[in-house]
């Protein structure tokens, strides 16, 4: 396994495990999570049309790309409405045995969406190692806020660190499977089905940004300066792109 490889699977596995150690430890700010789920957006939202959709048309066609997007969509459309995923406001604490049965449930949700974040991590085998790095950092970082809303409740039920750490950060494991199935996937199909994949993963990410990260970073909110944080990320990406 190369150096590059080994940093994208870190990467991509990190989020969960990350904010599950920080929900048993202590929760950061509302604000603090908030800005780095808007982060992430920015970053979403910068690579898909940036990259992805560009990716896609090159290896496609414009057609081919348009139904890749709409695909992507409407997996996640259905993937919601079948397991609603997880956003910070839901880190509240509620009493009795409710609350451990919301947090087992939103990890079971989590497991479900991460699968196809993980495939979305993998597109650099078609596209370039730079394009699996900077998708991986978004994901990571908005699985963060993900690990401290599961760990956080499920340790307030049970009162035990290791088992809310592990319970929570088992939803890493969806993540590293997507990815390891599509690395491979890619190598093997037509570029013109590459092209809808890249396309599909570029409309999940849109999806995912537009219905949960903007929503939810504004929530709670009057003033909306998270949208800066937004802004910041799509920067990010574009000054990624010079330097790199």
């Amino acid at each position: 396994m190369d150096n590059q490889l080994l940093l994208i699977i870190i990467i991509s596995v990190l989020g969960p495990i990350l904010g599950s150690l920080i929900g048993v430890l202590k929760k950061p700010s509302d604000r603090f999570m908030y800005n780095m789920l808007s982060f992430a957006g920015g970053v979403m939202l910068a690579v898909s049309f940036l990259n992805l959709i560009p990716e896609s048309i090159a290896l496609s066609s414009i057609w081919i790309t348009a139904a890749g997007i709409i695909f992507g969509s409407v997996v996640m459309f259905m993937v919601d409405r079948l397991i609603p995923h997880i956003h910070p406001q839901l880190c509240q604490q509620e009493q009795g045995k409710k609350l451990k049965k919301t947090a087992l449930y939103l990890i079971v949700g989590i497991f479900i969406h991460n699968f196809p974040e993980g495939m979305a991590i993998a597109i650099g085998t078609v596209s370039g190692v730079q394009s699996s790095i900077v998708i991986a950092l978004a994901i990571a970082m908005q699985n963060i806020p993900e690990g401290i809303c599961t760990s956080a409740p499920y340790y307030y039920v049970t009162k035990k660190k290791l088992k809310s750490f592990l319970v929570s950060s088992s939803t890493a494991i969806p993540v590293l499977l997507g990815f390891l199935f599509a690395d491979q996937l890619y190598q093997y199909i037509s570029n013109s089905l590459i092209g809808f994949l890249i396309a599909m993963t570029a409309g999940l990410m849109i999806y995912i940004t537009s219905d949960e990260i903007i929503p939810t970073s504004c929530c709670r909110t009057t003033d909306h300066k998270t949208i800066f944080a937004l802004i910041i990320g799509i920067l990010f990406v574009i000054l990624l792109e010079a330097l790199i």
